[in-house]
């Protein structure tokens, strides 16, 4: 946060000045110990127990309660919200780490505010003042939930698919459809739930351009803003899932009485685009999500490598040492290690260009961090969901047969961050994002000069005098990986006026390609400022050796993945096109 993201900067803008490293430390001190002491003992019993649906309620695992109402008296539900709502008023780059620890210690608890926050933004930068004042004050407390409501049996993730209707009425609309995947959409943490439901008036144009969205409570509110008559919503059932267990996915159907009460957000027909709004949110912390569940499964490896007595150590004398000693555990350790403090550069640099994008005083910073934001946002979605699922599994490899017994945990983690790559927009749909907006359709404008930014990292390499050696490995690969990330570009922006499908077909590729990339070129960074403070004598020297042999170790075996990404794209995605569907 200091040395990558700049935190001295983010406390300069307007709104963060109590943004201090020492505030921000207590911030984080605090939110580390709800994580630890109160959501983290409850993940594995949340899991095996998982919410149940009966008679039409939803009943939350034991601990759920009394751990949301200590999560909401902290605060922490509103950690980013302006003050005039009752929030912390935090930066987002803060908020990354509370986010990164809160999903750590219990991610299916965590969906509940986090698709509450998405809710919360929604309203705020789209809805009436009237419905600001109506549910802001109560989500932002976390005293009322939120919800996303877009999917629907037939429609999946077309949402130009979506048959749920919008009947105008008095001052109101009356909500009637069917909407499934439904994250907390019904539960017993509070006495409100507050939907946004994407629906269509009776006159509206087909398609995505025809969506409205609506705020529907579960109880509509009294004259004096109470939960008071039950909505005509009612949960009909919730899905058993290989992983979240504790977290309850609703199918909610609307209307079987006549029409759920809602209330318009914004303009009629201009839904999706608000929506976005909420779901590009859930997205950066999807990708949030993935890191978090990553360093859990990383911490319990760690620990049961230091505990776990098993052979003796090649390069030992007849010792039965703990199989951290063991130099294939030391690998696997150490490649999770590195990905995942990549990862956790790569989501804190979204979150930084989300601080400068939303506050900074000149406009034409605003757009370049906006720019940087909506390129960032599905890298940092795609690319830490998909590593997720590879380094949860290294940490059920290292338990060994112990990894694939449910009572160890590490299980747990790897079903738990399968979900990840999948909801709120699949790996693929992330990828098409950008490749197809934020590539192709700025003529490579925005991803070009990161990578000129990235160029500038040789000569501080170069002139790196303490350790020539690290800073080569990490000159060297950095070098080759904007290579072969430049030349995609190319690719990308010629194949898409000889064959629409080709970038489709290499759009994954391409989003862990810049994944890599742009993780590699942050951890260079960090490499370079652990040499400075060494240099300098600061802070812990065994903690900044550590993060040179990390990036040593980033630079050497995982930054290579690159140059086969590229090969895979220019030479193989024609291959792809070739063989007939019926032969597959």
């Amino acid at each position: 946060m200091e040395e990558l993201c700049g935190l001295d900067e983010i406390a300069s803008l307007p709104g963060l000045e109590e943004a201090t490293p020492d505030v921000v430390g207590a911030v984080l001190e605090e939110a580390a110990k709800v994580a630890g002491e109160v959501l983290a003992p409850i993940n594995q019993q949340g899991d095996v127990q998982g919410s149940v649906w009966s008679d039409g309620k939803v009943t939350t695992p034991d601990g759920w309660k009394d751990a949301y109402a200590t999560f909401i008296a902290g605060g922490w539900n509103g950690a980013v919200n302006e003050p005039e709502w009752g929030g912390m008023g935090l930066p987002w780059l803060v908020n990354a780490a509370v986010q990164e620890m809160i999903h750590s210690a219990n991610m299916a608890f965590a969906l509940c505010p986090m698709l509450t926050q998405g809710a919360i933004e929604a309203i705020t930068l789209n809805g009436s003042e009237e419905l600001k004042q109506r549910f802001l004050p109560k989500m932002v407390s976390g005293e009322w939930t939120g919800t996303m409501n877009l999917t629907e049996p037939q429609a999946g993730s077309d949402l130009s698919a979506v048959r749920s209707r919008a009947e105008r009425a008095d001052g109101h609309y009356l909500i009637s459809g069917q909407k499934i995947f439904i994250t907390y959409g019904d539960h017993d943490l509070t006495d409100n739930i507050i939907h946004l439901v994407l629906a269509r008036c009776p006159d509206a144009p087909p398609g995505v351009k025809g969506i409205s969205l609506f705020v529907v409570p579960k109880f509509i509110l009294d004259d004096n803003g109470a939960p008071g008559e039950l909505n005509d919503v009612q949960c009909v059932s919730i899905e058993h899932k290989l992983g979240i267990h504790g977290s309850p996915t609703a199918v909610l159907s609307f209307g079987d009485k006549g029409g759920a009460v809602g209330y318009l957000v914004g303009e009629e027909n201009r839904g999706l685009e608000y929506m976005f709004v909420m779901m590009n949110l859930e997205r950066l912390v999807v990708g949030i999500q993935g890191l978090g569940i990553s360093e859990r499964a990383y911490q319990q490896a760690v620990s049961y490598a230091r505990e776990r007595v098993q052979g003796q150590p090649v390069g030992t004398k007849g010792e039965r040492l703990p199989i951290i000693h063991h130099p294939n555990i030391r690998r696997k350790l150490l490649a999770m290690r590195a990905e995942i403090e990549a990862m956790r550069a790569v989501a804190f640099a979204a979150a930084r260009a989300s601080d400068l994008y939303d506050r900074h005083p000149d406009a034409a910073v605003q757009a370049f961090n906006k720019a940087r934001l909506e390129l960032l946002t599905p890298i940092v979605k795609g690319w830490c969901t998909e590593r997720s699922v590879e380094l949860t599994s290294i940490g059920v490899q290292v338990h060994g047969g112990m990894g694939y017994i449910e009572e160890t945990g590490a299980s747990q983690h790897f079903r738990d961050a399968r979900i990840t790559p999948i909801y709120e927009g699949t790996t693929a749909i992330q990828a098409n994002d950008l490749v197809g907006r934020k590539i192709i359709r700025d003529k490579g404008q925005t991803v070009r000069a990161l990578l000129d930014e990235m160029r500038g990292l040789e000569s501080a390499l170069a002139s790196n005098r303490d350790d020539q050696a690290s800073a080569a490995a990490l000159s060297a690969a950095l070098m080759a990986g904007i290579a072969d990330a430049s030349s995609v570009v190319d690719w990308l922006l010629d194949a898409a006026g000889r064959d629409q499908r080709l970038p489709l077909v290499a759009a994954n590729y391409v989003l862990l390609l810049f994944g890599t990339l742009i993780g590699g070129h942050e951890m260079a960074r960090a490499a370079l400022a652990a040499g400075r403070r060494l240099a300098a004598g600061e802070g812990d020297p065994a903690f900044l050796t550590a993060k040179i042999t990390t990036a040593r170790y980033y630079a050497e075996h995982v930054m290579p993945r690159i140059a086969g990404f590229t090969r895979a794209i220019i030479d193989g995605s024609a291959t792809v096109l070739a063989l007939d569907t019926e032969l597959l």
